[in-house]
């Protein structure tokens, strides 16, 4: 049977898939973003061959773009474009210029990324913390540049409250930034799931307009089973269309079976 979305034959058709997940792109939400610290030009050509219906955003991590040659970069940024993918640049790169070089040097490092193909950028503060009105200050030159912004919020070393995320997530909105990124690490206090913050989050905030980082073995005191709990947890309370980033290339097709159903989030007997 065909796929009314691909146009392919799909294996095991018989089984429905759920409506409100959403499966034509561009998707207005349940985005999925992956994280790319340095995947082979090749790999990820057989990554979205596999999966690019199921990626929306590709980070290239930290300042991992300074490494590549820019014809191997700018063909990379290529690829996933031509898959309806949109690569970014991870906001720690940003927050690096920042901290070494002050603001002024802002303007010129984001009018190279704009020359080197990316449409999109993050403005984070993960590790040089930002004040409220740098922040939005650094949202607006990014936007002013021509370019859209991802804007991240929270922590990975230290407890915020749910109203302060809340806060920042409504500024970097009103400065412009098209999505809201809400830093995993933040969700998980002494190895469980906040669930109070989870709940706040869905009072405050438009979470068709969030995505949730799923914290790494970057973070510290952070182990694979925590992060798998944390996507099943944001999958049951969201919804199959919440949007989740921070994915592994090897966690693609598992996450969208969580999505469905068909993962370990699983129905219930009889449903």
């Amino acid at each position: 049977m065909n796929s009314p979305t691909t146009g392919k034959s799909e294996p095991f058709a018989l089984v429905g898939l759920p409506v409100e997940r959403s499966r034509d792109k561009p998707r207005a939400q349940g985005h999925t973003m992956m994280i790319d610290w340095g995947i082979p030009l090749l790999r990820q050509r057989d990554i979205l061959e596999m999966a690019g219906r199921y990626i929306d955003f590709a980070k290239i991590a930290v300042g991992t773009s300074r490494f590549y040659d820019e014809t191997y970069l700018t063909a990379k940024l290529d690829l996933y474009k031509a898959h309806g993918v949109r690569p970014f640049l991870g906001g720690q790169f940003q927050e690096y210029m920042f901290a070494t070089q002050g603001a002024q040097a802002l303007r010129p490092f984001l009018e190279e990324a704009l020359r080197l193909g990316f449409e999109v950028v993050e403005v984070s503060d993960n590790v040089i913390p930002l004040t409220d009105e740098e922040r939005s200050e650094q949202i607006r030159l990014a936007v002013d540049v021509g370019l859209t912004v991802l804007g991240e919020v929270g922590s990975k070393s230290e407890q915020s409250s749910a109203d302060v995320l809340i806060s920042q997530g409504n500024q970097a909105f009103e400065a412009g930034a098209e999505l809201v990124l809400i830093e995993g690490a933040e969700l998980i206090e002494n190895g469980v799931i906040n669930s109070d913050m989870l709940g706040a989050f869905q009072q405050g905030l438009d979470m068709t307009r969030v995505m949730i980082e799923l914290p790494g073995p970057w973070v510290p005191d952070t182990s694979l089973s925590q992060i798998h709990d944390l996507k099943k947890a944001l999958i049951r309370l969201f919804g199959a269309d919440v949007n989740l980033a921070n994915i592994m290339p090897d966690d693609i097709i598992e996450t969208e079976s969580l999505r469905c159903g068909l993962g370990v989030v699983g129905p219930q007997r009889g449903n």
